[in-house]
């Protein structure tokens, strides 16, 4: 058995949307086991926050302005990578974003951005880094959903609609790249304390309706998904493929 399955020395690592909430967390988690990580946002400024803050904490970090749902952007971040590291063990697909309506209100452009965003830069990223990815020889890449996919919630159809697709990517890259030594999973939130979501658990009626139907009676804090994420990264989840993971405190599970 290998010394270091529980560290990630040497590894590179990128995560999209990775200044705030969920991917802040990822990018702080994957670095302080050992990983170079990209940081990932479309402001300069919270780019330059994030790597100023892990700096301190002896992390090793370099940033890259992008907003990955535009395949300009994502073409100019892959020969970022190329340029600077010239490898990439870990893909985090983790940007996302969301309108809630009904499904008769959305416009076309509002469904267009989100699925350009949630779903077309996950697809695309994964596609472009394809080659770095293989050349790792035990490369991971760990996309963040949502229950949505899993089941139906209020937060609207066309952001549920992605996350499903994102699931079914992820069986579907898996099996594709299994002889590329690229592992392909996908971890499953429940509400979680993060900025796309804190004007919803400011109202308490609302917040009381999430508790009913989590066993667990308290929404998730961001550490508790990265560490999902972290955990299908290491070289310890190394027979691991194919996977989405719920880490919704007992919601999927809980019935009548």
């Amino acid at each position: 058995m290998k010394n270091n399955r529980w560290r990630l020395d040497g590894k590179t690592a990128l995560v999209t949307g990775s200044t705030k909430g969920i991917g802040k967390a990822i990018a702080e988690e994957l670095a302080g086991l050992g990983a170079e990580v990209y940081i990932i946002s479309r402001h300069q400024n919270e780019i330059d926050d994030q790597l100023n803050s892990m700096t301190k904490k002896g992390f090793s970090a370099k940033g890259f302005r992008a907003d990955v749902s535009l395949p300009g952007d994502r073409e100019k971040l892959v020969s970022f990578v190329k340029e600077t590291s010239g490898k990439l063990d870990i893909l985090v697909n983790n940007v996302g974003t969301n309108i809630r309506k009904k499904s008769v209100e959305y416009s076309e452009e509002e469904f267009d951005h989100i699925f350009n965003t949630n779903l077309r830069s996950n697809f695309f990223l994964s596609q472009l880094f394809y080659p770095l990815l293989k050349e790792s020889t035990e490369a991971a890449v760990v996309s963040v959903l949502s229950v949505a996919g899993l089941t139906h919630l209020r937060s609207g159809s066309p952001y549920g609609m992605t996350k499903a697709a994102l699931v079914q990517l992820t069986k579907n890259l898996a099996a594709e790249w299994a002889d590329s030594q690229i592992r392909v999973n996908a971890v499953a939130p429940w509400y979680t304390k993060t900025p796309l979501v804190e004007a919803l658990l400011q109202n308490k009626q609302y917040l009381q309706d999430i508790l009913d139907r989590t066993p667990m009676k308290r929404v998730a804090e961001p550490e508790e998904v990265s560490s999902a994420v972290t955990f299908l990264c290491l070289p310890a989840a190394s027979y691991i493929t194919g996977q989405c993971l719920a880490v919704d405190g007992g919601f999927t599970i809980y019935g009548f």
